[in-house]
């Protein structure tokens, strides 16, 4: 039987490569799509070092349709999508709004356009815990509501949730998981993939290394410890839930 082709838009990103990693490694044959806007080949060549082989990849922007529709036509065979392809700044959001609606909420739209079009039905959405604003109880748990968002950014995660949900209740063939992340981090045990932002930091422990190198603490290797099987939990559980369950939903991670 022949591995379930998944497209991973954003793939050269933090979180996208070492989806394709563990993807790879549990039998799925991942398909990447990057435009390099927040990355570059760095963590593609990592990839290969863990793999042993060059993953398949498009460069490219999803908002761009055509682009798509060609990736999905060479690809063919394509089952299932995971979109990570995002801009992720909350404080760039604020200085440049209309950016971010135009990448975040419109790649979302043209992604799911042509994979209607190509009969497509089934996503995992890298969303954020920005959607719940300040929430009224801490922890939260995947039942608060959402209040309104303190950046672009997080109003740009909650329109896209808005719009899987609309979509889910008109048509019953999309199937999704929303995977709303609070501060991410972590690298591959092999140290070949990890977190290398473009420019200054945005999450929790690349700024913390970047600003205390003289801390005496071990970064990396505390790092490596929080990962562990974090990305493989989320990745495998929520294509069983897709496939095996055929049912949608949104989970806090």
């Amino acid at each position: 039987m022949n591995a379930k082709k998944i497209l991973v838009t954003g793939g050269a990103g933090y979180i996208g490569a070492h989806t394709v990693v563990e993807l790879i490694q549990s039998g799925y044959s991942p398909v990447i799509l990057d435009n390099f806007s927040q990355s570059d080949n760095t963590l593609l060549r990592g990839i290969e070092r863990i793999v042993n082989t060059a993953p398949v990849f498009y460069k490219g922007d999803c908002t761009d349709t055509d682009f798509l529709k060609d990736v999905f036509r060479k690809e063919k065979s394509i089952q299932g999508v995971m979109h990570f392809a995002a801009f992720k700044s909350v404080g760039e959001s604020v200085e440049k709004p209309l950016d971010y609606y135009r990448n975040n909420v419109g790649s979302l739209v043209s992604l799911i356009q042509v994979m209607e079009e190509c009969d497509v039905h089934d996503l995992i959405y890298s969303s954020s815990c920005t959607v719940y604003g300040q929430p009224d109880l801490i922890p939260v748990d995947e039942t608060a509501l959402f209040k309104k968002a303190e950046s672009p950014y997080g109003t740009t995660k909650q329109v896209c949730e808005h719009i899987l949900e609309d979509l889910y209740i008109a048509r019953h063939k999309l199937r999704m998981v929303s995977l709303r992340y609070f501060n991410p981090i972590g690298a591959h045990p092999s140290g070949n993939i990890g977190e290398i932002p473009l420019g200054t930091p945005n999450n929790l422990v690349p700024l913390l290394r970047r600003r205390q190198p003289e801390s005496g603490i071990n970064w990396w290797f505390l790092e490596m410890i929080i990962r562990h099987q974090m990305v493989r939990a989320y990745v495998i559980t929520s294509m069983w839930w897709i496939y095996q369950r055929h049912m949608s939903g949104h989970w806090n991670i």
